[in-house]
């Protein structure tokens, strides 16, 4: 199979219908049960209709005329028991789809079930186009049925048509001579069919402004009007254009790019792997082609407020178009495409910046791959390919969307792509593997925007969103906020724009999320995507109490304790496979506090913004999106500690490092940037290990710099084993002297206790000075001990002393309770004499 071939889930095509005549096959219509109509004529110009079904993969004859005649639009019911059909006379020349001077055009209405009567509807000088309309229940044969019929007098009708079974199974028309009629819409510009969601969107002139506006067809085949929304855009009062009411019939492809091109598009009801309502409102609109250097587009994506218009490059004068700009729908994406030209994948979702959508020039891979022939877009993300006769299902193909994120080069498009792959869905756990292998491969190949940082938010997202509606406004999606990187080939100027004025009062399913967009772009400015500043200020808040020595409410700290507890275990029970890296060994209470503090945080903001979910649900995505940022984490760590074959026990800090322990400690700092900007949580014995791999790969200035810049973060059981390591030569004596002196207070006072040297006694004996003298206040002469119980004759030193040994009689309990009883005067006047001798060389 060709690469152009691939692309996407091929439907039907010419042979694989009729092998024997496949070259008068025409595709004229798919219905919303996904069967495909078509027709060809064998040797004498008979017409023969026929109906490919989707399910069974089988193919069915449904009727013939024995005249040569063209088919214009053509449409089956649900029950396959009627079939509408519009016909012309075919000329002399061949030429099909025109009218000879004073011909008409026929709209049929045939029973074929079995092949029976036959009823004109419409007999006039203008092309009309049918279709059935489709109900949501198709469980049982429905007495009536119902038919739009398209004038290109610019007025559609809707015919009620009743049937009723005669002789056991033979269905016939009821009353066919006075079929009720309605009239649905007129003196329209533009018209699109839904086929998907049986939805009818027309443009009419007021006043030289165009209007859109969209009628629902409900189960029960009534109408509503949705609602109404101004285009900025223009069109002529003469024009007339249909788009979806069954497959075009191409006559002249050079014409195709001269010639303005509209559309509208909204996400699926269910998605593939998802039940996400989007609720998003695009409308695609390229005017008529006047340049051959540069190519202009519109979306106008109603469910955001804004439009945007892109210009785009064409590379050389040379370069003619002679195709047409095809819109295709992709759920989360939207499709623009230009044969041989340009390919440009936006995104709907969240269009607000140009990074986040993928343009590719001819001169791409991708778009090579493509089909250069003209292409219809149909509902349901259906694509016609005019030249083969082929009809595909365009899909976004993960596999290649992977292989095309280790080929890009801009950091536009790694951005755009990484995105795009995250969006497909699928197995999760995989996708993940292969994203953090490429990111390890390519870690300081990105300039514009951190990797690790944008893989870690943007899979959390994907993670949490798919389950709950709104989600998508309330958690970020992106760590990139803004983007000012020109894209090459494309530029685009951003406009608000009006937003559709909704005609009804209640609503469901896609109506109500598209509702809910609206009032969030009216009403909720700024943004609510959580951030953690609040938690950053509180958790600085918390370290400091801890560091003075004060705390606040004990219950209040251990809820979040608690919370931090509960996201652990829940990564746990997520994650059954032992681990390879040396993590979730110790408490690390700092971490546990910023974790607690994120699911309280996070909770809070869900809780005021979510409105109609149950808080026990709430309660348990946000601690399922806590622990997916720790899981990406634990995952990115794993890869590069199985790539490397590290042992999965934590390393010693005696011994050299070695050149898998670099890279590892480099993968560490990578992450620790990411995570520190966005203030994000990191598993407990992270800054452990970090540590450990800093002072096995660093020379001693380096450790410092990374220490005091904050890269490195000292903790206790880091510290502890440090002591315990190594011995006490002259280069480790350094080393523990510069980590204790950059020590806090509390966590310093505990390692000095660890380590048995002169320097320790001194920072010890420093200390309880310190703490002794802090509130001191001199007493009268009488008070003081004149009698000194120790045997060194130096004065200074002995009236000190005393001093010392006064105050720790009068604050005995409060010493002892403190745990510094093996600390006393006569421990500092050990100190103080053993530090005199070293400074005098004795």
């Amino acid at each position: 199979m060709s690469k152009r071939r691939e692309f996407g889930e091929q439907i039907i095509s010419h042979k694989g219908v009729l092998e024997n005549n496949y070259e008068s096959l025409r595709i004229l219509n798919v219905e919303r049960n996904g069967n495909v109509i078509y027709t060809y004529k064998d040797n004498k110009g008979n017409v023969f209709f026929g109906l490919y079904d989707s399910q069974t993969r089988q193919n069915e004859h449904l009727y013939t005329f024995e005249k040569d005649l063209h088919v214009v639009s053509c449409s089956v019911n649900s029950d396959r028991t009627l079939l509408a059909a519009s016909l012309v006379h075919s000329t002399k020349e061949g030429r099909k789809n025109e009218l000879q001077p004073g011909s008409k055009c026929l709209t049929l209405l045939v029973e074929i079930h079995p092949v029976n009567n036959v009823k004109v509807l419409k007999a006039v000088d203008s092309y009309i186009w049918v279709q059935f309309l489709y109900p949501h229940v198709e469980s049982h044969p429905l007495p009536e049925n119902h038919l739009l019929l398209v004038s290109e007098e610019k007025y559609i009708e809707k015919f009620h048509i009743q049937v009723i079974q005669e002789d056991g199974s033979r269905v016939v028309i009821k009353d066919s001579g006075h079929l009720p009629r309605e009239r649905v819409a007129e003196d329209f510009v533009w018209a699109q069919w839904d086929m998907s969601e049986q939805r009818l969107y027309y443009i009419d002139l007021k006043k030289s402004r165009s209007i859109l506006k969209c009628l629902q067809f409900s189960a029960d085949e009534k109408f509503n009007l949705m609602f109404e929304a101004p285009l900025d855009i223009t069109l002529s009062d003469s024009g007339f254009k249909l788009v979806n009411f069954g497959c075009d019939d191409l006559q002249d492809q050079e014409n195709l790019s001269k010639h303005l091109t509209l559309c509208v598009f909204t996400n699926h009801t269910a998605l593939l792997n998802t039940f996400l309502l989007l609720g998003s409102l695009c409308v695609c609109y390229s005017p008529k082609f006047d340049s051959w250097e540069k190519f202009t587009y519109s979306v106008f994506y109603f469910h955001k407020g804004h439009g945007k218009t892109f210009t785009a490059a064409l590379g050389s004068v040379d370069s003619h178009v002679t195709k047409g700009l095809t819109f295709l729908n992709l759920d989360y994406y939207l499709a623009v495409y230009l044969p041989g030209h340009f390919f440009h994948l936006l995104n709907i979702q969240h269009p607000d910046l140009i990074c986040h959508s993928l343009f590719l020039t001819g001169n791409s891979e991708v778009v090579d791959m493509l089909p250069h022939s003209p292409l219809q877009s149909l509902s349901g993300s259906l694509v016609l390919d005019w030249c083969s006769g082929k009809l595909y299902r365009a899909l976004l193909n993960q596999s290649y969307l992977l292989q095309f994120l280790w080929n890009a080069r801009l950091d536009c498009e790694k951005m755009a792509v990484l995105h795009c792959v995250l969006s497909c869905g699928g197995d999760r756990r995989f996708l993940e593997a292969k994203i953090i292998q490429w990111i390890s491969e390519n870690i300081s190949a990105c300039h514009s925007f951190d990797l690790i940082q944008e893989f870690i938010i943007a899979s959390s997202y994907w993670s949490i969103c798919p389950e709950t509606s709104n989600m998508d406004k309330l958690l970020p999606y992106s760590s990139v906020l803004t983007w000012n990187t020109e894209i090459p080939g494309i530029t685009l100027v951003t406009e608000e724009i009006a937003l559709p004025f909704m005609k009804v009062h209640s609503f469901k399913g896609y109506w109500e999320k598209l509702n809910s967009n609206l009032e969030y772009v009216k009403y909720s400015k700024p943004h609510l995507h959580y951030n953690n500043s609040m938690v950053r200020r509180e958790w600085h808040s918390l370290i400091s109490e801890e560091k003075t020595g004060r705390r606040r409410s004990m219950v209040y700290v251990k809820n979040i304790l608690d919370n931090a507890t509960k996201v652990i275990s829940n990564l746990e029970a997520r994650n059954l496979e032992p681990r390879l890296t040396p993590l979730f060994q110790e408490e690390d209470n700092h971490q546990r506090l910023l974790m607690g503090l994120m699911v309280s945080e996070l909770k809070d903001h869900l809780l005021r913004h979510l409105q109609g979910v149950e808080k026990k649900k709430i309660e348990q995505m946000v601690l399922d999106y806590v622990s997916k940022l720790l899981d990406l984490v634990c995952q990115i760590m794993e890869t590069s500690w199985r790539k490397h074959s590290l042992h999965p026990c934590v390393p010693h800090f005696s011994g050299r490092a070695s050149a898998a322990e670099f890279k590892v400690f480099h993968i560490m700092t990578r992450i620790l940037e990411a995570t520190k900007s966005l203030f994000l949580p990191l598993p407990p014995g992270f800054h452990t290990l970090h540590t450990i791999l800093g002072v096995h790969c660093l020379p001693l200035h380096n450790l410092l710099h990374y220490i005091d810049s904050g890269v490195l973060l000292l903790t206790e059981t880091a510290v502890t084993r440090l002591m315990k390591d190594l011995d006490n030569t002259e280069k480790n004596e350094k080393l523990k002297f510069s980590i204790i002196v950059r020590l806090p207070p509390l966590i310093g006072q505990k390692i000095c206790r660890l380590w048995d040297h002169p320097m320790s006694s001194n920072i010890i004996s420093r200390n309880h000075v310190k703490r002794l003298l802090q509130n001191y206040k001199k007493k009268p002469p009488s008070s003081v001990i004149h009698k000194s119980s120790f045997s060194v004759e130096f004065l200074p030193l002995n009236y000190f002393v005393e001093i010392l040994t006064d105050i720790e009689c009068s604050n005995q309990a409060l010493y002892a309770f403190e745990g510094h009883d093996n600390v006393d005067a006569k421990f500092v006047e050990e100190a103080a004499l053993k530090h005199t001798m070293m400074l005098l060389g004795l």
